[in-house]
Order: C-alpha cells, then sequence, then structure tokens
C-alpha cells in the first residue's frame, strides 16, 4: 500500500527520536513464543519468569570430603568419636547419629539426620572405628537446604537472554525445557551492479562484495540464522520483485546501500510503494541514509552502503530492532572508557569512531581512537573492536574524557 505523499514519514530523525520509533515498532511486532528444549535454549530470550519448584540446594548436604557429626559432641581441642558408616552423593542412606557418632561423608551427599558440621578429611586422624576430630565450627563444610534457591522464588524474568549460566540454573531445577521468543528469521541483501563476488576477476569500475560476509558474520554472531539473497542490481523492477518475495516469507530484512537519494537508489521507492516506511535518514555518522520500514509480515533496514555505516547502523539499530522483536529487556554491553589523546568535533550529528579498547598499568579502561574517518576505510575497522561514541553537537574533547563504548 501507498504510504502517502513522500514527507509523511520522519525524516532526518536525531539518534534517540529514531531509536524510539524503532523500539516502538518492534515492540508492535513481538515475536510468538514457543517452548524449546532447555538444550536449544542457549541465546534465546526468555517469553516468561521463571519460579523455582524446588530449593537449592534441596538438601542439607556436605561442601566437603570428609566426617559429619554433631557439634554438641565436641569437647576440647581434640575430640574421639565412633564411626558408623558412610554416606556417599547419591541415594540417602538414612543415617541418624547418636551422642559420639560421626559418619564419613563425600562433598554433595546429604547430611545425616542429627549432623550439623562436617571436619575435612585432610584434618582427621582414623584408627578403625576411632575418629580424632579436631575443633571446628559450627556448621562448618555444611551446605544448607535454599541456601542458594528457596522453593517459589523468582529466579529467572521475561526478557532475559538464556546465558550459559542461566540455563544451567534452569537445569538445576529440574526445568527439561522453557518458554521463550522465537528468533526472527532473517533475509540479507546487498545492492549495486559494481558489486563482484570474492574469488571472481574485477572489471575497472567493479569492487568485491565485502558487505555480505559483514552483515552476515554480525547476525551470526548474535545467535541468529541469515540467509544471504542474491545481489540486487541497480533496476527498480528487479528491486522490487526481490525485497517483496523476501517480505512474504521472513520477519527482517536487511539491505546494504541503495537507500540514499541517488539516482540508482530504488529502495525507498519501493518500500514507499508497497509496504511504509517508518523513518528515513538519521543524524549520525557514518550511516545517515538508514532506512526502516514494513512490508507485508516483514520489518525492513536499510542499512547504507559503506562498510563502516553497516557496522555502525547494525550495531545500534539493527540490534535493537533484532532485541525488540524477541523482547529482550537487558541493554547490550556498553562500556565507559578514558579517551586516549584528543578530538576536535565540528559536525552536529552523533559520531561513532572505531576505536580500540585496552587496560592501562593502572586497570584503567581506555579507549583509542582510529584516525581514519571514511565510512569506506573497512582496514580501520578491522584494527578495531569497537566503536566509541561521541554525542552530537560540535565539541572538544580533552584526553582523559570518559567516553561510551560499544564493544563489537
Amino acid at each position: 500500500m501507498s504510504d502517502g505523499p513522500i514527507n509523511d514519514f520522519p525524516s532526518g530523525l536525531l539518534f534517540d527520536e529514531a531509536m524510539a520509533i524503532v523500539a516502538e515498532v518492534a515492540a508492535a511486532h513481538r515475536l510468538e513464543a514457543e517452548t524449546v528444549a532447555l538444550s536449544r535454549c542457549h541465546g534465546r530470550v526468555l517469553a516468561g519468569d521463571v519460579d523455582a519448584p524446588l530449593s537449592l540446594p534441596p538438601f542439607d548436604n556436605s561442601a566437603m570430603d570428609g566426617f559429619a557429626f554433631r557439634h554438641a559432641d565436641l569437647a576440647g581441642e581434640q575430640t574421639v568419636l565412633r564411626l558408623i558408616g558412610e554416606q556417599f552423593a547419591g541415594l540417602d542412606g538414612g543415617w541418624s547419629l547418636a551422642a559420639g557418632e560421626c559418619v564419613r561423608i563425600t562433598t554433595g551427599a546429604p547430611l545425616p539426620a542429627g549432623a550439623d558440621t562436617v571436619a575435612i578429611k585432610e584434618n582427621v586422624a582414623v584408627a578403625g572405628e576411632r575418629v580424632s576430630v579436631p575443633r571446628t565450627a559450627l556448621g562448618q563444610n555444611v551446605r544448607y537446604a535454599g541456601e542458594d534457591v528457596r522453593q517459589g522464588e523468582r529466579v529467572l524474568q521475561a526478557g532475559q537472554l538464556l546465558t550459559p549460566a542461566r540455563v544451567s540454573l534452569a537445569a538445576s531445577l529440574g526445568l527439561s525445557s522453557l518458554r521463550v521468543r522465537r528468533k526472527p528469521t532473517v533475509a540479507v541483501f546487498t545492492s549495486g551492479d559494481e558489486l563482484v563476488e570474492p574469488g571472481m576477476s574485477l572489471q575497472p569500475g567493479q569492487i568485491y562484495d565485502s558487505n555480505r560476509d559483514l552483515l552476515m558474520g554480525l547476525l551470526r554472531a548474535d545467535g541468529l540464522e541469515p540467509t544471504a539473497w542474491p545481489r540486487l542490481p541497480d533496476d527498480p523492477k528487479q528491486v522490487e520483485i526481490a525485497l517483496r518475495d523476501a517480505a512474504c516469507a521472513f520477519d527482517l530484512v536487511f539491505t546494504c546501500g541503495a537507500v540514499s537519494a541517488g539516482e540508482k537508489d530504488h529502495i525507498p521507492a519501493v518500500l514507499r510503494e508497497f509496504g511504509r516506511i517508518h523513518l528515513w535518514k538519521v543524524k549520525m555518522r557514518p550511516g545517515m541514509p538508514l532506512l526502516f520500514g514494513s512490508m507485508d509480515q516483514a520489518r525492513m533496514l536499510g542499512l547504507p552502503g559503506n562498510p563502516v555505516s553497516v557496522m555502525a547502523t547494525y550495531m545500534t539499530f539493527g540490534r535493537a530492532l533484532i532485541d525488540g522483536l524477541q523482547g529482550r529487556s537487558e541493554a547490550r554491553p556498553r562500556f565507559r572508557a578514558r579517551l586516549v589523546g584528543s578530538i576536535e568535533k565540528t559536525h552536529p550529528r552523533r559520531e561513532f569512531i572505531r576505536a580500540r579498547l585496552f587496560s592501562d598499568d593502572a586497570g584503567v579502561l581506555r579507549v583509542d581512537p582510529n584516525p581514519a574517518t571514511g565510512s569506506h576505510r573497512l582496514r580501520a575497522a578491522a584494527d578495531s573492536d569497537a566503536l566509541m561514541v561521541v554525542a552530537e553537537g560540535p565539541q572538544t574533547l580533552a584526553d582523559g574524557a570518559v567516553m561510551d563504548v560499544l564493544p563489537y
């Protein structure tokens, strides 16, 4: 459907204004939830809260290999107790201690009834059934039931990313599956008649397509399984056919290039005629010609053509869109680091500068900007591991200024 006059959508927005639109659209098109086996939950976004069905540990148990006894039986620096049996990790042997008795025990084994303290085996002398136990603090080497998690306690929350530790926690509670948001399906396009597949011969005026591997790699690193489509030629009809086909089959369509206002930039016109443009052009550097819209079932994000622009717009708007569709509530990693050198910024846009993060000898996190400025200079991106964020407006930043940093 048509989106009306060309100025019916926001254009030339401030970075935060554009980000708010992306968040609003993503929330309105949140992906459905599905139940997934625990082994397939890593990297997924939890769709519902999880309350503990049992306590952790579920029973009092030993934290060390040693001997379990009643602390009240201790007298003086050494106390001789009678060994009545062994309790290994596994099924509870049903031991119950009377006065002056102890049980050999291993790490994780349930504590015998009546026992409240464990002496480690290295500190104990054993002669047959006689066990000499040193003075030991009450409760030493005992793990109490529920000291980590109490039954009914909320341990995971909807919107959290399921890290290995969180999946492990769910396993320790006996959960075999979790409700998670479906991962978005993603189509990736690069565009331009000048692009050639790596490995082929270049003709005068041609360049190799680096954006496809860049964007596919960024998406895979974020746990998605993108599908690379054939390159979009500089032909409006072929661009229309390809994008409309992809929009019918995928949740997300990413394009690289052909989103500005040149004679061969056909994507905005196609999206306007057959879908809806939510925003076009953002006051950021690099990445100003960013295009965001919807067509059929897909949200479409048109990234600029220069590779550093692809990185900056994907790491900001692309990830925000992916996270919003999955209902992720936790912010991506973001650091604060002290600037190495100084920066003189003369333009009004928010800027993302390729940089390298490191800790100095005093343990202070530092960020060293790369001197390259062109958004076509991919070598500078390869030599860096982060984007340093410089706020809107002309400004002078002195050595040691505290900067926001987005790690790759």
